[in-house]
């Protein structure tokens, strides 16, 4: 995620705090009409009902969408280290594995060797 994509996130986030405190702000609202003793404003219950909604649907939408992009984010997704080290070993085995065919090369030409003496003094 680069700065300014990070920025930007935390710039929604921010958003979205604000809206929290708006929807914290409009419920104590009509908690307040409700307890006028004349009675509640039908049409201010209304508005602020209205706008309530409207801001817990702007909230959980930009909440999944941050979710999903936090979720996306692959910060070594780049990375070469796991593939290049694992091909060190590979080459560090393959090395060792021929290492051991010359060696049995070596002994099975010593063997050779031998029988090819061993039959001559025959």
């Amino acid at each position: 995620m680069d700065s300014q994509s990070q920025n930007t996130s935390l710039q929604r986030l921010q958003n979205v705090e604000k809206r929290i405190v708006r929807v914290l702000e409009l419920a104590g609202g009509v908690m307040d009409e409700m307890a006028n003793p004349s009675g509640p404003r039908k049409e201010l219950i209304n508005n602020h009902c209205s706008e309530f909604m409207q801001l817990i649907k702007d909230i959980q939408v930009t909440l999944r969408e941050e979710i999903k992009s936090a979720c996306e984010y692959r910060p070594f997704e780049k990375c070469d280290y796991v593939p290049r080290i694992s091909n060190e070993i590979c080459c560090k085995k393959l090395e060792y594995v021929i290492s051991q065919f010359d060696n049995m090369k070596q002994t099975i030409e010593g063997y050779h060797a031998a029988a090819l003496d061993h039959m001559a003094l025959d």
